[in-house]
């Protein structure tokens, strides 16, 4: 067998696994492990945030007359703050396997898929000598992304198309690239960064070579920004609001001024124990700092055009809006990653990122006594 075959066979293994061991104490419905209580069952996994929520769109796309007659708590014009690439891939499944199963699905998929893409990133490129143990590190750092990619979320999508995006913006396949970042786009809000990043990028080489025809040739980027508007143009069709995303409700939490994480009584922070936030941003800003060092530019633009813009984010929940230049992380701290002593900490670690995904889980849970109308 190809030794890359082999090498994907092995990731899916190890995604599947990964995820049946977080899901195996809420399948048994363990009245109590470590001190924590899985008797809810498996609808723990189907009620976390925001997956029902994706479904609620795969289901009306955005029409405000049938979510009116779901009988939620949530008006309409909530749901445009959640862009429709997630809801329509559990659309696409649903058929086959019902709305809450597909949510699932397509969670589990794009792990698997993103995971795959990262390793041909890290392979293709030599980014490191030990691809495959890189793209298990991917799988379960940060831990907060061991949470996201086991329930429904659109995270593993997007995070797939944002490496493939980079991944071809490397072989300068400027329409491929294109393709893939306005999926992002369609996938969730922030993938205009992605666009702005790369442009940045650009914009810098064409000063770099004095050429404008250079920069000009990189005119695919913009259906990234075409996708934005197209999706605000659907909005402008089911809610008769072209700007509905920016009055979904208090969804949106770019503040000024910057770091205003930091204030207890933000409406989406309220708590003082934010030291680990400072540590995120240590990590990103010196992984950013890094991928320059190593001539890494375009990793680099990316992970800083998306710290740069995440620090005028006031929410507890930073560290899952960061995920995305996790990845690219990964690849800065390469060399400590796949060292013997990090292996050593990260099965000594083992068990605490399982119990904090386990822990943050069971106590994030929509308040959905009925889950019939999401199926």
């Amino acid at each position: 067998m190809n030794n890359k075959f082999k090498d994907l066979a092995i990731i899916t293994i190890i995604t599947v696994t990964l995820t049946f061991l977080l899901w195996l104490p809420h399948i048994l419905a363990i009245p109590n492990f470590w001190g924590l209580s899985f008797k809810e069952g498996f609808n723990t996994i189907y009620r976390n945030f925001d997956g029902l929520e994706y479904i609620v769109i795969a289901k009306t796309f955005y029409n405000p007359e049938a979510i009116a007659n779901l009988h939620l708590a949530q008006p309409a014009s909530y749901f445009a703050s959640h862009f429709p690439g997630y809801p329509l891939l559990i659309s696409f499944f649903a058929p086959f396997l019902g709305y809450l199963k597909s949510m699932l699905f397509v969670s589990l998929l794009f792990t698997v898929l993103s995971a795959w893409a990262f390793y041909f990133l890290v392979k293709d490129y030599k980014l490191s000598s030990h691809p495959l143990f890189l793209t298990f590190v991917f799988l379960i750092l940060p831990a907060r992304w061991v949470i996201v990619h086991s329930v429904g979320s659109p995270e593993p999508a997007f995070i797939f198309f944002i490496i493939l995006s980079i991944y071809f913006f490397l072989k300068n396949k400027i329409w491929t690239v294109a393709i893939f970042a306005s999926l992002a786009q369609l996938v969730r809000p922030p993938g205009i960064l992605l666009g702005i990043a790369l442009g940045l990028f650009v914009l810098w080489q064409g000063y770099q070579k004095k050429s404008i025809k250079y920069i000009l040739s990189f005119y695919p980027l913009l259906l990234i920004p075409f996708a934005l508007l197209g999706i605000f143009y659907w909005y402008s069709i089911t809610y008769g609001d072209f700007f509905a995303y920016f009055h979904s409700g208090d969804n949106i939490h770019l503040t000024f001024p910057p770091l205003s994480v930091f204030n207890k009584y933000a409406s989406w922070v309220g708590d003082i124990w934010l030291e680990d936030i400072v540590y995120i941003f240590i990590l990103g800003f010196l992984g950013g700092m890094f991928l320059i060092k190593q001539k890494l530019y375009s990793l680099a633009f990316f992970v800083l055009t998306y710290l740069t813009a995440s620090v005028f984010v006031a929410h507890r929940d930073i560290s899952r809006y960061l995920l995305p230049i996790a990845p690219f992380v990964i690849i800065a701290f390469e060399k400590i990653l796949v060292s013997k002593e990090f292996k050593i900490v990260l099965v000594i670690l083992a068990l605490a990122i399982y119990l904090y995904s386990q822990n943050y889980i069971i106590n994030n849970v929509a308040p959905v006594p009925d889950l019939g109308i999401y199926n």
